[in-house]
């Protein structure tokens, strides 16, 4: 497994109004205040301090960027368009540092949105790094809209896998970030190790950072495939879910409190 995978931005099984849903709607556009920079090959393909966040579906934005901020000498005409919702775009290769990324980066030539006009969109796996002043950022951008909190809370936790406890924690880090379903991070002497096989899965998220471990569990002939996953080294916002574990519940059981299970 590779991506955010378990950071899908809605869960199936969760009742409508659990969890704040995104903040915008797709064709949103905000300026970036950030300096935005991206490299290829070692060679910087951007710099700009003037992109845009184009937020193509509600989820998260994508950046344009003006076509005076991008190394233009480092893109090939493909002699190609396409129409997308932000408008007309030609596509072009981006060579650079030996690396040749054939339609990386589409210039909007006729914009639905004149603000949009004559600016680059680069699809985020043509570029080997992108930085958002001088951090680092995966996946894609960070939505300034989005709030992640990690949360210590006293709330007892139990998860369950076909009627056997996978785990049964006296309290936990609960991480609510807007938009997706809160997840609940347990220390590891609280897990039954018995019933779970780590895989080598690797997830990355914008806001949290790349995983250490992923996990499968298994109870009889259940079996709940990459149904745990742990950072050991966080971003710095959520920092104390370091070496915790959390489970994708929509796979599992999970009892928060009192509550009743939540069930995948």
């Amino acid at each position: 497994m590779t991506g955010a995978d378990h950071d899908r931005p809605a869960a199936e099984g969760i009742a409508p109004g659990h969890f704040p849903g995104p903040s915008v709607q797709a064709g949103h556009v905000e300026p970036a205040p950030r300096r935005v920079r991206a490299l290829l090959g070692g060679e910087w393909v951007c710099d700009s301090t003037r992109a845009l966040y184009v937020w193509e579906h509600p989820y998260y934005p994508q950046l344009y960027l003006p076509a005076a901020d991008v190394a233009t000498r480092l893109l090939v005409d493909d002699d190609r368009t396409e129409t997308t919702d932000q408008g007309e775009v030609a596509l072009r290769t981006l060579r650079a540092g030996g690396c040749e990324r054939p339609g990386g980066a589409r210039l909007l030539t006729a914009p639905t949105d004149p603000t949009l006009a004559d600016t680059y969109r680069f699809e985020w796996s043509a570029l080997d790094h992108w930085f958002e002043e001088d951090e680092e950022i995966f996946v894609h951008p960070r939505n300034p809209f989005v709030r992640v909190d990690a949360l210590r809370s006293s709330r007892p936790v139990r998860v369950e896998l076909g009627g056997t406890v996978l785990a049964l924690a006296p309290g936990c880090v609960v991480v609510f970030e807007t938009g997706l379903p809160p997840r609940y991070y347990l220390e590891k002497t609280a897990i039954d190790w018995r019933r779970l096989e780590a895989t080598d899965s690797v997830t990355e998220c914008p806001y949290k950072g790349t995983t250490t471990r992923w996990w499968t569990a298994r109870v009889g002939d259940v079996v709940a495939e990459d149904v745990a996953w742990g950072y050991d080294f966080p971003t710095r916002q959520v920092q104390p879910i370091a070496g915790l574990v959390a489970f994708d519940d929509e796979q599992v059981d999970l009892v928060v409190g009192d509550t009743e299970p939540r069930r995948g």
